[in-house]
């Protein structure tokens, strides 16, 4: 396929820049594959979905505060840094703007607790700077970064995004953007399902820039996507399996988990635990070998995400529910509602 055949356009009063009031509030639009058939739920009605023994998979990433700014140390202009990966102790992979302003080279000062040196180039057009400090640099990220909102969030950070831009299910921290399936669960709605005898159980992948990294080509065998980090331990692999083997369903929560699974997919039809780096590109036409049902947003025009949802879903039918969704006023991308697909 190509990438004109993943293009649509969405009212720009229909992307959400804010989070519903709770989570759970959002809607649910239900894709039923088989018969061809689209409901329109609230999220709390996703348990009307699921039967016991089933289980979902959760991405247990956690978003840091990846937005610094630095002053240059002679000209005193003023640079935003966004932290994409750590390369080694102390030795990380950004993005800066302006860009052209900042060479190898240059030192800069960010909010006076951290120095930082840019030492090479990167070939997407980064850099590698080094970072001297004292203290804990953790610490001091969550100190004063700020929380990386995708660039369709037309605002500033705001107190609410520092909760809700990221998951109950987040626990290990590396991720530049929040697998956004996730942010709808909240505890009662976990408890709820934990009740019903339906397994819960995390993988990782370390979400990087790359979510929103445009594809520049039309043929879309051209195209490679950024390699993230990603873990799935001995006990989520086996639980996944066992649910399997016995005929349970596996719900993959957001586009992220799916690309984990499909990356550790055995001969035998099976995952098995790992951990590394995945470059996996999923789109039309695509045998999915482990998932059953897939929660999602309503992800942007031409994006590896909504590519990944249209192989699962078909692309008539995703599309068709897209149509309907901005016919309805559906809240899009991250912020916005939730569609699931069985």
């Amino acid at each position: 396929m190509k990438l004109s055949d993943f293009k649509y356009s969405v009212p720009d009063k229909l992307i959400a820049q804010y989070p519903t009031r709770k989570r759970g509030d959002s809607r649910l639009m239900v894709l039923n594959r088989s018969a061809q058939k689209i409901e329109e739920k609230h999220f709390r009605d996703i348990i009307q979905y699921l039967n016991e023994g089933d289980c979902l998979v959760v991405n247990e990433t956690r978003v840091f505060p990846a937005r610094l700014t630095g002053i240059k140390d002679k000209t005193q202009a003023e640079v935003e840094i966004f932290l994409l990966r750590e390369l080694e102790k102390d030795l990380w992979e950004v993005l800066v703007r302006p860009a052209r302003k900042v060479r190898v080279g240059n030192k800069l000062n960010v909010g006076g607790y951290l120095n930082c040196e840019v030492v090479d180039n990167t070939v997407s057009g980064g850099r590698v700077v080094r970072f001297t400090y004292d203290g804990d640099f953790n610490d001091i990220i969550e100190k004063i970064g700020k929380v990386p909102l995708p660039p369709y969030i037309k605002r500033k950070v705001e107190n609410v995004d520092k909760e809700r831009y990221q998951a109950l299910f987040a626990k290990k921290r590396g991720a530049v953007a929040a697998p956004t399936a996730g942010l709808h669960f909240d505890k009662k709605i976990i408890k709820k399902i934990e009740n019903h005898s339906i397994k819960i159980v995390p993988v990782l992948l370390h979400v990087g820039l790359g979510t929103f990294r445009p594809i520049v080509v039309e043929d879309l065998t051209r195209h490679k996507m950024d390699s993230e980090y990603f873990e799935i331990s001995e006990e989520s692999a086996k639980i996944v399996n066992e649910t399997k083997n016995r005929g349970g369903r596996i719900l993959a929560i957001g586009t992220t988990v799916v690309r984990v699974l499909e990356s550790v997919i055995t001969t035998d039809g099976h995952v098995k635990s790992d951990r590394g780096w995945t470059d996996k590109f999923i789109y039309p036409p695509y045998d999915f070998k482990v998932i059953d049902m897939l929660l999602t947003n309503f992800h942007m025009p031409a994006s590896t995400l909504l590519m990944l949802v249209c192989a699962f879903g078909g692309s008539e039918f995703v599309f068709k529910a897209y149509r309907k969704a901005i016919r309805e006023r559906y809240r899009f991308f991250s912020y916005g509602d939730a569609m699931l697909v069985l």
